[in-house]
């Protein structure tokens, strides 16, 4: 079994981390998940949370707002619609992306409400999971 895989930030301007790392936590879709190095290969989308990368070079924490994972027992790639690093996360921006979650859920009606609200409220958790 290997000890780290090669785990890949990237959001739509840039490649955001690149690193060698020994577990990820990822906001899946269908709940959070830890991800290691031998994982079964798994392709997921993501939900707006904490995304948390351990390596041997220490540990790096992300606001992400969606996208997908991609893990296989080698690699695992990460694909975010918006993604901060936690100490680049100001107040401000945290209210813009909640701003933007309330207004859509305020919108949205049926099914598609449901969805906004739970965007909304999972934001909020990260919010509060990242002190920001």
């Amino acid at each position: 079994m290997a000890d780290t895989v090669q785990f890949e930030l990237v959001s739509p301007e840039r490649r955001l981390l690149s690193v060698a790392a020994t577990a990820v936590e990822l906001p899946a879709m269908q709940g959070d998940m830890t991800a290691m190095p031998d994982h079964e290969p798994t392709i997921t989308s993501l939900r707006p949370g904490v995304l948390n990368v351990t390596g041997p070079e220490g540990a790096n924490r992300y606001l992400v707002t969606g996208g997908f994972a991609e893990i296989s027992p080698e690699s695992m790639s990460v694909l975010a619609e918006r993604a901060v690093h936690s100490d680049d996360l100001t107040r401000e921006l945290m209210e813009e992306y909640l701003a933007e979650a309330r207004s859509a859920a305020e919108a949205a009606s049926g099914d598609d409400a449901d969805t906004a609200r739970k965007r909304l409220d999972d934001l909020e958790a990260a919010r509060v999971q990242l002190g920001a």
